[in-house]
């Protein structure tokens, strides 16, 4: 038995594209508040729903733990996590279902649920944690546990129905937010993950099996401090705060001495974001000798900074993502991101020159976009050759001055089903088939081009030839024989418009219609 039991949402088999690829990752924001939980005296179980079959063995963990509380603790250092997915929402309302069947007092931290506490407490879960949980989550279970007096309405960061109050029952739903409460910001404090929760094994196996290595996650910061305006920030908002390179650096030692991790991801919307953190990180990853491949994610105008890409080629990073976006300055402009086309491509190729892979997110379908932006993009992607791309549609979320943009012209719908939905969720320049299609061809051009490149050397070379290059090659063909009908159905849908074209965001605009405040308890 256990008192309390963790947990979160997100199966990984509930994602048909994301199995496939086979790269689970434990849930890093549930284990920190497992290890924060300990911490402050509590004992603690986790269920991990990332490689479990379903909810029922959800169901099956209440009954073995038979916990007096349940928390569903969503890992809000996935970014599929603020994405708010509809299929994680439905596991999240069917697992409250099992845990008040169980008569457990439930709790609910994550995005989607600091987006729409209203919800989850329809769906009988009892709090709601609204931005950053650990301190919240402590403080509401002394409470519970009666360990202080203090009210429920001044624990700072909690929403919950008015009835918590009294032993009266009210009419309807009303629903009561606390403030806000403050960020962590002393990071260094906090212990580390309790990776002991979660059976590693099982993940080493996994990765082993289908790639030959394994790879566990990390993390140097918590938030982003930039404003780009369709990025969703339930939890953080505008602010940041980073863990010392000391302290980042002792735990790549505690995960290399107990599980052998050969690579990580650095899973932190920026990764060394303070000027000198990476100098130093990297002068102190080759002190210890803890030099481990990795990627992580970052600004094409701050890898730009002296040092940066030597201070990442030192400590080990292999490949870097970058938030490109578009290859046209409009788009990027529109999206007040901060950034240059022109630093994208430098960006790329001084991190290929100190012999970094390149990664590029890629966004589509921002309101006032045309074909000629698009493929602005394309040739972008075709000039710089990244070693891999990720492509996504503009996706409108509560709190960004993009979804207050675009409010009027959403969807019955506001929320994609899994991660590779790429519906369009409001009336932007093309149709949701357009851009579905676009991904696939801009998917078959890459490919075929990292293909060619591969292939290249050996074609006065016959006999270097093994079966794994004439696996390529018969890819390769079958991409050239299928690329030319993709075109014409491009274009095709090209034609298809959706009737209301909206205008490009202007920064003035986007100030006036930012967020509606959360609303406070009187």
């Amino acid at each position: 038995m256990s008192d309390i039991l963790l947990g979160h949402s997100f199966f990984l088999r509930f994602e048909p594209k994301l199995w496939l690829a086979r790269q689970p990752y434990p849930p890093l924001g549930t284990l920190y508040a497992a290890a924060y939980l300990r911490s402050r005296g509590y004992p603690v179980a986790v269920f991990d729903a990332m490689l479990a079959e379903s909810e029922a063995e959800w169901l099956a963990a209440l009954k073995y733990h038979q916990p007096r509380f349940a928390v569903l603790y969503e890992d809000n250092f996935n970014y599929l996590s603020k994405m708010c997915l509809l299929r994680v929402r439905q596991a999240a309302f069917e697992m409250i279902r099992l845990a008040k069947d169980a008569g457990c007092t439930v709790i609910v931290a994550g995005s989607d649920a600091s987006d729409h506490a209203h919800l989850y407490l329809q769906q009988g879960c009892d709090y709601v944690l609204i931005g950053e949980g650990e301190f919240t989550l402590v403080d509401l279970l002394d409470r519970l546990h009666e360990k202080t007096d203090t009210p429920l309405q001044d624990i700072p960061g909690l929403a919950f129905q008015r009835d918590k109050l009294s032993a009266t029952a009210s009419a309807g739903l009303e629903i009561l937010h606390t403030h806000r409460r403050p960020d962590i910001k002393d990071l260094d404090a906090l212990p580390f993950p309790a990776w002991d929760l979660v059976e590693i094994s099982r993940y080493q196996e996994i990765w082993r099996r289908h790639h030959g290595f394994f790879s566990i996650n990390l993390v140097s910061t918590r938030g982003c401090p930039f404003h780009c305006n369709w990025c969703a920030k339930p939890i953080w908002g505008q602010r940041y705060n980073l863990r010392s390179p000391e302290n980042v650096v002792a735990e790549m030692e505690y995960l290399r001495a107990r599980f052998q991790p050969d690579h990580i991801w650095f899973a932190d919307d920026i990764f060394g974001l303070k000027p000198g953190w990476l100098p130093r990180f990297a002068e102190l990853v080759q002190e210890r000798g803890v030099t481990i491949p990795y990627k992580c994610l970052n600004r094409a105008d701050l890898l730009l900074r002296p040092g940066e890409i030597d201070s990442l080629s030192r400590s080990g990073a292999q490949i870097v993502w970058i938030g490109a976006e578009s290859g046209s300055q409009k788009v990027l402009d529109a999206m007040e991101k901060g950034t240059r086309v022109e630093q994208i491509h430098a960006a790329t190729y001084q991190l290929h020159q100190a012999g970094i892979q390149v990664g590029f997110f890629l966004q589509f379908g921002y309101p006032g976009e045309t074909w000629r932006d698009i493929r602005k993009t394309i040739r972008m992607v075709r000039e710089c050759q990244p070693d891999d791309i990720g492509i996504s549609v503009s996706y409108p979320l509560p709190g960004t001055p993009f979804y207050e943009r675009v409010r009027q012209g959403l969807s019955a719908r506001r929320n994609w089903f899994t991660s590779d939905d790429l519906a369009m969720l409001y009336q932007g320049p093309y149709t949701t088939t357009f851009y579905r299609h676009l991904h696939t061809v801009l998917h078959k051009l890459h490919r075929a081009r990292k293909i060619g490149n591969n292939l290249k050397p050996l074609v006065f070379r016959p006999a270097g030839w093994n079966r794994l290059h004439l696996r390529q090659a018969a890819r390769l063909l079958a991409i050239v024989l299928s690329l030319p009908i993709d075109i014409l159905r491009l274009r095709f849908l090209r034609q298809r418009k959706n009737r209301l074209h909206l205008p490009l965001i202007s920064p003035a605009l986007t100030q006036e219609q930012a967020g509606r405040p959360t609303p406070q308890l009187k």
